[in-house]
């Protein structure tokens, strides 16, 4: 059983590896229609071409291209009124003659809407309609009678795998648009950027630095972050001040009546920009071994505050 399952492997990943040397101009014109495309990718397969196909609708609906998957049977039954002028096709199918996909093709062409077609056969229908044919041939199927779909469906996928990568290389795609795309579930909150979840307005903590110590502590009591900004008469930040600084105070038992806030702040604290990702908040909260970051803009004026609480809170992690 286990000779037969490394057979398996072997073969898909031999077939994979072989597409490389497919890849043509074919491949760039692919690229360059649907970056050309103003309307809709409209993606097309049936049996295990189809699952392929709507595999990578998504895909190309994760990295921002508006894209849907279309069931060649049900479009010859009336759904092809979704088709727009607009819009772009990627067939796939590994004879090429498939019957459903070679009916529809007649409305795409009237439309002039270019095509593209994943194909196991160059010579076959749907190539010869194509405007641009990827080679998705496979030497064998990793089937034992080299009949049930594997292989070749595998790189079907991962043609179309690459397709969406050279698109998302073109596009400059971020990992800030991924999460535009990503909000729910673990990828979207690893995604979650700190102005997202940050404490704002009248809710962050904040004094002067001339503020007596015994306010300080109100100030910090009060607003229930453990910490307070510090800034000075322009509003700009000067220091913060910890639950610990506090505590450091007392254990001096100095007179803490005479004590004001800049005797026990910390300078220069640890500050960060609105537009960055919460994960990076959180590393350098670790790196430095504190629980709160100041969000700042350019010239230095708080405009929010980071607590270890907020990103647990959010499930950054």
């Amino acid at each position: 059983m286990l000779d037969k399952a490394k057979k398996t492997i072997k073969t898909e990943a031999k077939a994979i590896a072989a597409l490389a040397d497919k890849l043509d101009d074919n491949f760039i014109k692919a690229v360059e229609l649907i970056e050309q495309t103003s309307g809709r990718v409209i993606v097309t397969g049936i049996g295990k071409s189809g699952i392929i196909a709507k595999k990578l609708a998504s895909t190309f609906s994760s990295i921002g291209i508006s894209a849907f998957f279309f069931h060649p049977a049900e479009g010859i039954h009336g759904d092809l009124g979704v088709v727009r002028g607009d819009d772009l096709l990627i067939a796939i199918s590994k004879s090429g003659d498939t019957e459903e996909i070679i009916k529809i093709l007649p409305l795409f062409k009237r439309l002039m809407i270019p095509i593209i077609a994943l194909v196991g056969d160059k010579n076959s229908l749907l190539a010869k309609d194509a405007d641009a044919v990827l080679d998705v041939s496979v030497s064998s199927e990793a089937c034992p009678i080299n009949l049930v779909p594997t292989s070749s469906t595998t790189a079907a996928m991962v043609m179309g795998d690459a397709l969406a990568m050279a698109l998302l290389d073109n596009r400059g795609f971020t990992p800030e648009d991924f999460a535009v795309f990503h909000p729910g579930g673990i990828l979207g909150r690893s995604l979650i950027k700190v102005k997202q979840i940050m404490t704002t307005g009248d809710a962050i903590p904040m004094v002067r630095a001339e503020t007596p110590f015994s306010e300080l502590v109100l100030e910090i009591t009060g607003k229930r972050l453990g910490v307070s900004c510090v800034v000075d008469k322009k509003g700009k930040l000067v220091g913060i001040v910890t639950d610990g600084d506090l505590r450091r105070a007392i254990e001096k038992k100095g007179k803490l009546e005479e004590l004001i806030t800049a005797n026990v702040m910390t300078r220069k604290p640890k500050t960060m920009s609105e537009d960055k990702l919460a994960i990076e908040a959180l590393n350098q909260m670790e790196k430095y071994k504190i629980t709160s970051i100041v969000i700042t803009d350019s010239k230095n004026k708080i405009i929010g505050l980071l607590h270890m609480h907020d990103i647990l809170q959010a499930k950054v992690v």
